[in-house]
């Protein structure tokens, strides 16, 4: 390790690196990963319906893919350490405003431009994920820091909400932005570097094959975040308790690390087109079996497998987006893209669910995952045929 004004730094292709560009990057989204505990307290906690529930947090995550989207235009000229540092203590003053927020239109004003915030800082983050070794890792170690944290929150904050009140959520966001801004001290700088190996991929430098790609992350998040949303009302419909619910889909977020861990033994070690083909299976599998959710096993085992899916698949979808420009803008386009379909997911639910169509929210978003492995599939064979 190095050290700047005696604070140690990690070196810059190490784990502890990784680890800690994964705090940043999940500071930016961790309401994502609280997603059903969100929109479940907000129900519980304001008496608001699914549909206003559903619309805060896609209009959280629409303000998202904004943020990503401004700073995919200015981040070649931004110090990234220092904008990270202003954009957490945002995020702090944002999540304060939003516990007094108790109507919905207030509410979703706030949560929009805390999106806006949180969506620069994640795509902040992606850029500087591109400039280290092997993106797709870095990818999968962000997975695994969001599954660990996303799981504890799903376990925990539902049950916490009756208790205390809505004010936990936020809280919640809170305590992890500041952790964040603390480890943000040890990661080391990442300068810009331009590849030469780039100019000798044409593959990768055509924009036929990125825009696939960014089409494939943004259909497999839509339909991903549109299940997992609502799945704390899909499992009490299925006659399902709540302490059940909430305690299996923690456990799930646990398990499906496992997804994660895969991406960083394997990389691209068996290619790029057959493990994200076997993943986009898997969660196809997955998420069907939740029509099936009133059997407790199988509540169990779909949560698992789509969990497992979703981490396996997305790092290999957003490690693509990366490998196309290794100066950062590839992976920010990325970003963008994965906003844009985490913030779809929920609003197409809220526009179909009304209070009990859990079925035709499985199928439309059965729909959505057939159509992100086809769209996946000439980027990665052209990756693959390059490398």
């Amino acid at each position: 390790m190095n050290t700047y004004l005696g604070i140690p730094r990690a070196a810059p292709d190490g784990m502890a690196a990784r680890i800690l560009l994964s705090f940043l990057a999940t500071a930016g989204l961790y309401y994502v990963n609280i997603m059903p505990a969100l929109v479940d307290g907000l129900q519980q906690g304001l008496h608001f319906s699914n549909r206003e529930a559903g619309i805060v947090g896609s209009l959280n995550m629409y303000g998202g893919a904004c943020g990503a989207l401004l700073l995919a235009l200015v981040v070649r000229r931004l110090d990234w350490r220092r904008w990270s540092c202003r954009l957490l203590l945002a995020l702090v003053v944002l999540d304060l405003l939003s516990m007094p927020a108790h109507t919905p239109l207030v509410l979703m004003g706030v949560r929009f431009v805390h999106g806006v915030i949180g969506g620069a800082l994640v795509g902040l983050s992606f850029s500087v994920f591109a400039r280290t070794p092997a993106p797709d890792r870095t990818f999968g170690v962000l997975l695994l820091v969001q599954a660990a944290a996303g799981g504890l929150g799903v376990m925990v904050l539902p049950l916490l909400v009756p208790l205390i009140g809505t004010y936990v959520l936020f809280a919640a966001l809170i305590l992890f932005s500041v952790v964040t801004l603390l480890l943000l001290q040890w990661l080391p700088d990442y300068p810009v570097r331009v590849e030469v190996a780039e100019v000798a991929k044409p593959a990768t430098a055509r924009s036929r094959p990125l825009l696939l790609s960014l089409c494939a992350v943004t259909l497999f998040q839509a339909a991903n975040m549109g299940l997992y949303a609502y799945l704390i009302g899909l499992g009490r419909s299925a006659g399902l308790s709540l302490d059940f619910v909430s305690g299996t889909l923690g456990v799930a977020n646990w398990v499906a690390m496992l997804g994660a861990v895969m991406v960083v033994v394997l990389s691209t070690r068996f290619g790029i087109s057959g493990p994200i083909g076997g993943g986009m299976l898997l969660a196809v599998v997955g998420s069907w079996a939740l029509l099936y959710s009133h059997v407790v096993w199988i509540w169990v085992v779909a949560n698992v497998a789509a969990g497992v899916a979703w981490n396996f698949v997305i790092a290999y979808l957003l490690g693509m987006c990366a490998r196309f420009d290794q100066r950062g803008s590839g992976a920010v386009w990325g970003g963008f893209a994965s906003k844009v379909g985490l913030a779809s997911g929920p609003m197409l639910g809220a526009l179909v669910l009304g209070e009990r169509q859990y079925a035709l929210l499985v199928w439309l978003m059965l729909a959505l995952l057939v159509l992100a492995g086809a769209a996946a599939m000439f980027p990665a064979r052209s990756l693959d045929q390059a490398a």
